[in-house]
Parts: C-alpha cells; structure tokens; sequence
C-alpha cells in the first residue's frame, strides 16, 4: 500500500474496525469487565489465526483486540466470531471498566461487578455530545481510574462514592466528586440523571468535564443530584 492509499483509509464506525498504522484494522469483540467465556476467548485465537492477524492484544478498555486485519477480512472475521463489537471509537459511551470488586477480590468493599454489568448494559454504544468513559471499582484503591472517567464510582464500606468530569488526554482532568455512600439503585438513578442532563444540554463533541467547568460545578450538581 503506498502513502496515498493508506492516507484516505479511515477508521470504520459501522464496523467497529479502527485504522492501524500499517493501514490494517482492529477489532475488539465487546466483553464487559473482561469477562468472557473461555470458548469465546479460544474464538478470538482462531478468527486471528484463520485471517492472518498480526497480534491479539489485551486493551486498555478490559477487551481483546485482533490487530492486523485486512479490510477485506473485517465482515468474516466478525461472522466467524459470533460476538457484538465493542465501542472503542465515535462519540458514545464506551464499554464501561469495572474491577472484581465482592465478587471476586478480597480487598473488594462493593460489588463493582453487577453495577458495572448493569451500567454497560443501559450505556454501551448510546451516543452522547462527546466521547464517554465510566469505570466502577469496588474499593478505595480506584484501580478503574475512578479519577480520570467521566463518570467515576469507588466502593467503600458504606456505598459508592461518585465522581464526574475526569478525563485523560493532552489536557488531563481530575473527577470532581458529586457524592458519597449512594447504594447502586441510587448510583443507578444518578447517573441516569447525569447522561440525560449531558445529552439534553452538552455541546457537540465536547466531554463531561468541559461541560461542567462550562456551566459550573454547583450548577450542574443541582441539575443531577436526587431530590
């Protein structure tokens, strides 16, 4: 492939193929949490094998890509692998992070894993204003990077702590936290009144946390807490 030909290739949404370097796709089966069968983790070793990929990688998003497909390979590979895709690109709220929190993890204070399933379940794919990244961690240790999601929740002995606005990037941005010891319906109930406030009034492409030094904290926080 020469410079020009790789040049007007493009990351393909509708397809949930992103563009590598060498002009080759990714794709990354959807599992929320990572958990995932131990036959569909054999499905994605085999789709790589059968299609050439180059690697299979581990995310950063708790997914397993198949990095180095050929275009022309993206609709079979997906066919052969039986699976949804996940999010990892466009404006919509990516697959949610979530650590094993009671369910599996001794230092574990919450069950992160059932309010992270119920999360990625209600949010995965819906389009926002901006890009949208929440991670659930069951204990004080933040090990989904409460602080930098735009919607972070951290276990403790008395609930889930909230935190909005964080984000990574050029430009980093600390969570600011909304709320303590919520119980995860009432997690549930705010964050519900988070997203629709965000979709309602948030500018294209911008993120949670541009949003709320926009219109400021107290303003948004009034806007999203329960009565």
């Amino acid at each position: 492939m020469d410079v020009t030909e790789q040049g007007t290739k493009k990351d393909l949404l509708e397809k949930g193929a992103v563009l590598q370097r060498d002009g080759t796709y990714a794709i990354a089966p959807h599992s929320p949490g990572g958990i995932m069968q131990p036959e569909e983790l054999i499905k994605i070793g085999e789709v790589a094998k059968k299609y050439d990929a180059a690697v299979v990688k581990a995310t950063s998003s708790q997914r397993i890509a198949i990095v180095g497909l050929q275009e022309d390979d993206i609709d079979k590979a997906w066919v052969d692998l039986g699976m949804d895709p996940g999010y990892a690109i466009g404006i919509c709220v990516r697959s949610v992070k979530f650590c094993p929190g009671t369910t599996f993890c001794k230092r574990g204070q919450q069950d992160s894993v059932s309010l992270g399933m119920e999360l990625d379940e209600r949010y995965h794919g819906v389009t926002l204003p901006g890009k949208f990244k929440m991670g659930v961690s069951g204990c004080a240790n933040k090990c989904m990077d409460t602080e930098f999601r735009d919607i972070g929740l951290m276990g403790t002995a008395k609930g889930f702590s909230i935190y909005v606005g964080g984000h990574g990037g050029r430009k980093a941005r600390l969570g600011d936290l909304l709320v303590h010891n919520q119980t995860p319906e009432e997690s549930l109930a705010i964050i519900d009144n988070i997203v629709n406030y965000f979709k309602k009034h948030g500018n294209k492409r911008e993120r949670l946390g541009v949003f709320i030094d926009r219109i400021g904290f107290d303003e948004f926080k009034s806007n999203v807490l329960l009565a």
